[in-house]
């Protein structure tokens, strides 16, 4: 029999999202649909929306399966997996959950290699790491609660809270290695006359007992409290862990007059508005740690700011509130990098010190209490903090005051006297450089308390420490060249590692969809 030549059926790979989208064009046609408000027409397209945009996915899947290897697959000893057997596995995408068929390659007593995997950087678990992303941000912003409720609302994936947190601590993992390989990049280098600061402070979150270091929870397995049923004054019912918060950036000189950085403390609304403006941080990177030390935290600091000026030509300011222990670290620091630093303590900490003074010597809401606070300010301010200590020492003696009124002056003139080497302000303020920690305080408010202070929250420490991390990766505006750093690592960990020459096999490309009538021989 001669053969002869008839117009053979195209494949359809589309053909359940075709479906999908012809029923919502459909659906739009119908009389229901006439009868929605607009916001309702948006609820129901994206619901349906995500229906379709699942359909193309697995079908983008189904096409590039099975995955054959192009040639022999070897482990990442050497060893072939000649055996060939096709597995399935779900994934759960951001368009709801989706079938991989591939094959997998294996031997007796190993496990199977999979090179579509490796190919499509399928993670081990059944959530994909775009899921992963979401979770990761969504549990940066809000209770992990909250995650999962808009995981639900405006994604397909169904991700219970248990795993949420369990995405969280993978999200995270990368961060470290994220900025060592960064810092090994050189950075453009900026302008000479700004100044490079490097601020740390500590901010406490409540942990849960197992998770506290070992002195608190020494001290907080001791505390006993006076009644059964409530705290009494002063009694507090968890310890905390304190987290370490640090940021680097840069920022212009900006000269002032202690008279015009007094003005400056005033309510916005009695400024006057010909000063000019205060230049704002640029190159800001903040982050916060519960697992490190302090001094780990620090010495991550100076490496920043090595980084971002490796020959030292801009001016280098660390700004600090006093704490004894962290001046001592960050300056041992500094000695071991053999850097120079220009340290300064925070003003804002010293007129704590001065307010409490004057409350010992007039009383609250008064001119007097606010003239006698604000001419010591401005004495300090001028680079006189040993006189104004002296001065107000001799005060507290000719009013003859109580002890225990007296103790706040005495405080305060025993700080102005131990920071003295710090508090050189008119130098300060004529060099341009910063004298307060607002950056660092803003870190600690909307890094560790606006997140870690929920209402009724206790963390686990690497649960915690994860959630830093991703705040901090958001708040400096690095997560997105993170999250890229972060996928190609786990493409490294889960599929080039387990190959030989830590390379994936290529696999066989998919045939390419015929896309009008094809003919085919028949007898």
């Amino acid at each position: 029999m001669q053969a002869a030549w008839v117009p053979a059926t195209p494949p359809a790979p589309c053909i359940d999202a075709d479906a999908c989208y012809a029923g919502m064009k459909e659906y739009l046609t119908s009389p229901e649909a006439h009868q929605m408000s607009e916001s309702d027409l948006e609820r129901a397209l994206q619901k349906h929306g995500q229906e379709l945009l699942r359909q193309l996915l697995q079908a983008h899947l189904a096409a590039r399966g099975p995955g054959d290897a192009v040639g022999p697959v070897r482990d990442a000893q050497g060893v072939a997996h000649p055996d060939r057997r096709e597995h399935a596995r779900q994934l759960e995408t951001v368009f709801g959950t989706v079938e991989v068929d591939r094959v997998g390659y294996g031997r007796a007593g190993a496990d199977s290699l999979h090179p579509l995997d490796g190919q499509l950087n399928l993670p081990p678990e059944r959530y994909s790491l775009e899921v992963r992303r979401c979770a990761a941000e969504e549990a940066a912003k809000h209770s992990f609660d909250e995650a999962v409720r808009t995981l639900q609302r405006y994604t397909g994936a169904e991700v219970p809270k248990r795993q949420v947190e369990q995405l969280v601590l993978r999200a995270a993992q990368d961060f470290d290695a994220f900025y060592e390989a960064r810092q090994r990049t050189p950075v453009e280098a900026a302008a000479a006359r700004t100044g490079l600061v490097i601020t740390v402070d500590g901010k406490g979150v409540v942990m849960r007992k197992e998770d506290l270091r070992a002195a608190t929870r020494r001290a907080a397995a001791r505390r006993r409290h006076k009644l059964r049923w409530r705290l009494s004054k002063g009694e507090k019912r968890h310890a905390k862990r304190m987290a370490t918060v640090a940021a680097v950036y840069t920022v212009a000189p900006f000269v002032r007059t202690p008279e015009e950085f007094l003005r400056s403390l005033a309510p916005l609304a009695s400024r006057d508005p010909t000063q000019a403006p205060r230049p704002r941080p640029v190159a800001k990177r903040v982050w916060a740690s519960l697992e490190k030390d302090p001094a780990e935290v620090i010495e991550a600091a100076i490496r920043e700011a090595k980084h971002r000026d490796p020959e030292q030509t801009q001016s280098w300011i660390a700004l600090v509130d006093g704490q004894a222990h962290q001046l001592h670290l960050l300056e041992a620091s500094a000695a071991r990098h053999a850097v120079r630093v220009t340290v300064i303590v925070d003003i804002m900490h010293v007129a704590e010190y001065v307010w409490k003074a004057a409350h010992a010597f007039h009383r609250e809401g008064t001119p007097e209490i606010e003239y006698w606070a604000m001419t010591r300010l401005r004495a300090i301010l001028e680079g006189k903090s040993a006189a104004v200590a002296a001065g107000v020492r001799r005060e507290a003696t000719r009013n003859k005051l109580a002890a225990a009124t007296r103790a706040a002056v005495d405080d305060c003139a025993d700080y102005l006297q131990k920071y003295a080497a710090y508090l050189q302000y008119d130098g300060y303020l004529a060099a341009g450089y910063p004298i307060a920690s607002g950056v660092i305080e803003g870190a600690c408010r909307s890094l560790v308390r606006d997140r870690m202070e929920l209402t009724g929250a206790r963390w686990r420490l690497h649960g915690a420490e994860a959630v830093l991390k991703l705040r901090a990766l958001r708040a400096s505006g690095d997560f997105d060249e993170y999250w890229t750093f972060h996928e190609a690592r786990e493409r490294e960990r889960h599929h080039a590692s387990r190959y030989a020459d830590g390379v994936v096999p290529p696999v066989t490309s998919p045939t390419p969809p015929v896309t009008g009538p094809r003919l085919r021989r028949v007898k």
